[in-house]
């Protein structure tokens, strides 16, 4: 199996699991667009982790593409692992946060890091390709 395409994968069908419960939530509370009258509802939630990872799911899924078809491996590879992992953690976080104005929950906070450090680590990666 191949790390690189498992983990476009994942981040694929979780954006469309993040969509599809929006769809639901919207259905459940009869709200057809928005967040809802309350910012820490469930809609509200809900809506803001399918946009994060709207936000960061096709730059992922670009990056990990791209290595796989130059074949890169090593390091990179455990950092696609990591970053898929993380932007796995991160809507659970948001969507178990009970208010979004107290401290995040802290797989919210896990998953924001490692997407932070790991798309940083994917540019250096880049940069060290362009070098090259």
């Amino acid at each position: 199996m191949n790390a690189y395409l498992v983990c476009a994968a994942i981040l694929v069908l979780l954006y469309c699991a993040l969509s599809l419960y929006v769809s639901l939530m919207r259905g459940r509370l009869s709200i057809g667009i928005g967040p809802g009258p309350d910012p820490s509802g469930p809609l509200n939630k809900a809506v803001r982790a399918h946009g994060n990872s709207a936000e960061y799911t096709p730059l992922f899924v670009a990056l990990f593409l791209y290595f796989l078809t130059t074949g890169a491996s090593g390091w990179i590879t455990w950092v696609v692992i990591g970053i898929t992992v993380c932007r796995v953690l991160h809507p659970f976080g948001m969507l178990l946060s009970p208010d979004f104005n107290r401290p995040p929950h802290v797989l919210r906070v896990i998953g924001a890091l490692g997407t932070y450090v790991g798309g940083a680590l994917l540019g250096v990666a880049l940069l060290m390709r362009a070098a090259m």
